[in-house]
């Protein structure tokens, strides 16, 4: 496996990945609106204008095959974080998230993340060091 800072290329790739699992697990959540606010937050062009306004994102490859992915906003704030159903429990996410907080700590962050959480990915989350 291979993680590595993407580009605004990997838009695409990006936005099925995090559409597909939110629609499968996160939309239940939300009232019809609010569905179709996150999942227009996700869209090719959104994750495109994320990257190129400065959100920092991290793809997971193996075989050519996106597996996963991590966005950070502003240095310190967890935005994305999804790892593919075929791929999950395999220690992705963990790494993913290494990665990604490494960096921000190597960019000053002094340490103090942040993240908003479905029901489904808290425990993730807590397994990764957050706190409710």
């Amino acid at each position: 496996m291979i993680i590595r800072t993407a580009t605004p290329a990997d838009s695409e790739l990006i936005s099925k990945l995090v559409s597909q699992l939110s629609e499968k697990y996160i939309t239940n959540e939300f009232s019809s609106k609010g569905r179709e606010s996150l999942l227009k937050s996700m869209t090719p062009a959104a994750i495109k204008t994320y990257i190129q306004s400065g959100y920092r994102y991290h793809v997971a490859m193996l075989e050519n095959k996106l597996v996963g992915v991590v966005g950070v906003k502003e240095n310190r704030h967890l935005y994305h974080l999804f790892v593919d159903e075929n791929h999950q429990r395999q220690g992705i996410a963990s790494e993913l998230w290494r990665v990604a907080s490494q960096v921000c700590l190597d960019e000053g962050n002094p340490g103090v993340f942040t993240v908003s959480s479905s029901t489904y990915a808290k425990a993730v989350y807590e397994h990764l060091g957050f706190v409710a």
